[in-house]
């Protein structure tokens, strides 16, 4: 999926069943649940939420739904640079959620400003330096929580997803994409140590992690 010249077929229908897979092993119920939802019911007001790189869209739209059940008033925005992730994340666009083709700087110099900034599957994605500006960006996006999700790199994390994502791999990339995925990501202390002050890595569920800070942003 990081290259420009994949299989666009391929692709679209990779970003479609995000959804799913998302579901089965990302935790962001649980996250929402232990995290997102008290600190925006903590706030007393609409609020406004970011999630980075965005992709197809399907963890923004999710919590989206969530928070409406829960009757949370929550302005939704996912960004993505990649005008592919942008084209299959508009697809679920909808009254409260919307989606633009922007990275972090160009949010930073639009002056956009969020009450929380979350991402997921990003981090095993950049280089030390693009890492360090991801982070860096997120926190001065933020006036509260940044969490930002990904996979905890293991054997066993490995062998499970290799088998139980077959069946709903055929016409995608996620069985290739996600095996190449886990060998990149970070065990904890592993990301703990790259990311350094402020943050603290937590294991939300089994082959996660949950890197958390406070953002710096201001009015």
């Amino acid at each position: 999926m990081d290259d420009p010249d994949c299989d666009p077929r391929a692709l679209a229908a990779t970003y479609r069943r995000f959804g799913l897979v998302n579901r089965l092993v990302s935790a962001w119920g649980h996250v929402y649940r232990t995290r997102v939802r008290p600190e925006l019911r903590a706030l007393g007001r609409p609020a406004r939420v970011l999630d980075l790189g965005c992709g197809g869209g399907d963890v923004v739209a999710r919590l989206a739904g969530l928070a409406a059940r829960d009757g949370l008033a929550v302005e939704w925005v996912g960004a993505d640079p990649d005008p592919r992730a942008f084209a299959a994340a508009r697809e679920r666009q909808r009254p409260g959620v919307r989606f633009v083709s922007q990275g972090s700087g160009e949010l930073l110099a639009a002056g956009e400003r969020f009450d929380i900034v979350l991402s997921n599957h990003v981090l095993h994605h950049l280089d030390a330096a693009a890492l360090d500006a991801f982070a860096a960006d997120s926190l001065a996006l933020a006036r509260g929580s940044v969490l930002h999700a990904d996979i905890a790199r293991g054997r066993l994390a490995y062998a499970l997803y290799a088998v139980g994502v077959a069946p709903l791999s055929a016409g995608t990339f996620l069985r290739v994409d996600g095996l190449r995925s886990i060998r990149r990501s970070y065990r904890s202390d592993e990301l703990a140590a790259e990311l350094g002050d402020p943050w603290r890595v937590e294991t939300p569920a089994p082959f996660r992690v949950l890197a958390v800070a406070r953002g710096r942003a201001r009015d």
